[in-house]
């Protein structure tokens, strides 16, 4: 693995081509063929490409690597891989002894003669890590943000020499987030978003995915990333696309009765009100970068129990950058027309009528909710029980500035904010912060505060700080 230097995209294009070890084929379809030209450019390319194609037309695409419901696609990505890889092996096995095959391959729709759209693609390599072994692979998806096609043309053929340098001398499987790194060298995220990134293979077996979905959050590849309770990291888009969504925000140290009861009870009434043909509802829960810096660094292994709680209730995770509700509503509607509803509690709404959140916004909370209600979104609020006094708050009862009173009443009385109002009443008294506090004073009674499935796990992998040891299962100590 060669050191973690900085160095300019023609630079790494001569080290592939110098290294007589690394040969392998291009392939590039679509708006994608951008990526060898950097090798042919540099010099010594005989020394790397065994060869170049690309498949541009549709027909010849199919004869090649056969039909496909969507051309740019990860399907189509991963067909391509298969096909060249396996084709390399067959041709150019006898000399597998002391060569490291790789096949590059992209799928891409950039900017055309007709603008318009999203401009995005996939791009992926499999590679030997020595001769003879079993290849990685490494797949992204990629968003191209330049408005002139040159511009696109131009990022994404940085993009692919990053990832085929990165895969090729950063492959050290313990730490991934070297190659992440080096994706954006020569770029910026005004130029190009990275949403996905998956890993296979020998290198990257024991590579915990949602780690690498935190990633691509952490180091600014992309403002939001997404993974499934199965611990894959998604493309966004191919679970939004033309859905109703739901997203709870919360920090799920540790998940309880009320997130779980929140989220059904806003489900039903969001989908109460959608159209007959509206289909399947998306849910997401969903954790800030704000909420997870919260204390000035990111503790991984926090994040991990996070994540393992989650997915013991099932739950789609998206990490998003986006502390501004107005920002992840606009996220949101990259991907579909159909209603957002967003489900938070009376803290969380008091939050959203404090000005000082909106001081970069020229037009100020005005402008943050126009952006926010626009295009059918709307908010389900969970009632507060206050617990000194019991008092419950709810939409109806919760006081805001006096200026912003009648700001409120509108939002309220046009449905933006609706109430719940079917709730579990022996839940309000729950809180995620008692539960940790529980925890630490060796108090069992917070068992009875989370989910049973979320009370086995927490037991059994000793998260949030639990000693069973000193947390005898008989003991329940009196709230």
């Amino acid at each position: 693995m060669k050191d973690d230097k900085k160095i300019g995209t023609q630079q790494k294009a001569l080290e592939v081509n110098l290294d007589r070890s690394k040969y392998g084929t291009f392939a590039e379809i679509g708006a994608g063929q951008e990526v060898v030209r950097w090798f042919f450019q540099a010099g010594a390319a005989a020394g790397t490409i065994a060869k170049s194609i690309s498949a541009y037309d549709m027909t010849v695409s199919d004869a090649i690597y056969g039909q496909s419901p969507r051309y740019v696609s990860r399907q189509r990505l991963e067909t391509m891989l298969d096909y060249e890889y396996n084709l390399l092996i067959e041709r150019l096995g006898s000399r597998g002894a002391d060569t490291n095959f790789f096949v590059f391959a992209n799928t891409v729709v950039a900017r055309g003669y007709k603008a318009g759209g999203e401009y995005h693609g996939w791009m992926g390599i499999s590679y030997q890590p020595e001769p003879g072994a079993e290849p990685n692979r490494i797949v992204i998806h990629v968003r191209m943000l330049d408005k002139e096609t040159l511009s696109q043309q131009e990022a994404l053929g940085i993009l692919g020499v990053n990832l085929i340098y990165g895969a090729l001398f950063y492959h050290d499987g313990s730490s991934p987030d070297t190659l992440m790194r080096c994706l954006l060298d020569d770029l910026s995220a005004e130029r190009i978003e990275v949403d996905m990134i998956a890993f296979s293979g020998p290198t990257f077996r024991g590579t915990d995915y949602r780690l690498m979905a935190l990633k691509l959050v952490q180091l600014g590849l992309s403002d939001a990333a997404m993974f499934s309770a199965q611990s894959e990291v998604l493309q966004p888009s191919e679970v939004l696309y033309k859905k109703p969504i739901l997203v709870e925000r919360g920090s799920f140290r540790p998940v309880t009765h009320v997130n779980l009861d929140m989220l059904a009870c806003a489900r039903g009434q969001f989908e109460g009100q959608l159209e007959a043909d509206g289909g399947a509802t998306v849910e997401l829960m969903e954790i800030t970068m704000k909420n997870l810096m919260a204390t000035g660094e990111i503790d991984y292994d926090d994040f991990l129990a996070r994540a393992d709680v989650l997915a013991a209730t099932g739950a789609t995770v998206l990490i998003s950058n986006y502390f501004e509700y107005y920002r992840l509503a606009a996220y949101l509607r990259r991907y579909t027309k159909k209603p957002i509803a967003i489900t938070m509690g009376i803290p969380s709404l008091e939050g959203l009528f404090d000005e000082s959140f909106y001081e970069n916004l020229e037009g100020g909370i005005l402008e943050s909710f126009g952006r926010l209600f626009k295009n059918d979104t709307r908010l389900y609020i969970y009632p507060l029980q206050e617990a000194d006094t019991h008092k419950l708050i709810t939409v109806q009862k919760l006081k805001v500035a006096p200026h912003l009173r009648n700001l409120y009443a509108h939002l309220v009385e046009n449905g933006y904010i609706e109430s719940i109002d079917f709730y579990n009443k022996d839940y309000l008294h729950i809180f995620s912060r008692d539960v940790l506090a529980k925890i630490g004073a060796h108090d069992a009674s917070w068992k009875e505060m989370v989910p049973p499935g979320v009370a086995a796990l927490i037991r059994e992998r000793q998260l949030f700080g639990y000693a069973p040891e000193a947390t005898p299962d008989a003991k329940v100590t009196a709230n």
